[in-house]
């Protein structure tokens, strides 16, 4: 082949990844905001939005909370029914959870997500709000069917990290 025609592949070749690019760099930011808007979604729950927590999981998903492994989405569902009647949580007047220092990294039909939670409850109407607990989530998520699903879910103390979480 001589050298016009190698000039004009090459010349095609990286015209076409250029090409690509923008659309992958697109779907990757459209990847990152679905996998965002699924965990506040999830968060949401706890403050009365009322969704099955179901959705959120693969049908495989794991929840780990410390020792407590949950795999499934009966078990995780189990999970949330069995914490007791008179837990702050419940028995309070209002619980809000925020979300913060979100970090998602996107790798095609996987991505991980990590962020800190902190539980803030009011008692009565009038209380002021005071933080209940905090700590941190690390999330390894799937792309199924064109939805993003949380396949593990591990929270942790403050200042903890699972040990193979990517570095």
């Amino acid at each position: 082949m001589n050298r016009l025609w190698m000039g004009a592949l090459t010349g095609l070749a990286l015209g076409l990844a250029l090409a690509q690019a923008p659309a992958a760099a697109a779907q990757q930011l459209a990847d990152r905001a679905e996998i965002e808007d699924l965990l506040t979604r999830y968060y949401w729950n706890f403050g009365g939005g009322g969704e099955s927590f179901g959705k959120f999981y693969a049908p495989d998903g794991e929840m780990v909370l410390g020792k407590n492994h949950y795999k499934g989405l009966d078990a995780i569902a189990g999970a949330y029914k069995s914490v007791p009647q008179d837990a702050p949580q419940r028995k309070s007047f209002s619980l809000n959870i925020l979300m913060s220092n979100l970090l998602v990294e996107v790798h095609g039909a996987t991505a991980t997500a990590q962020l800190v939670f902190t539980e803030t409850v009011k008692d009565t109407q009038e209380a002021a709000p005071r933080i209940l607990t905090q700590g941190r989530e690390f999330d390894h998520l799937v792309k199924l069917n064109g939805q993003w699903r949380i396949s593990k879910r591990e929270i942790l103390a403050p200042n903890a990290k699972p040990d193979d979480w990517p570095k």
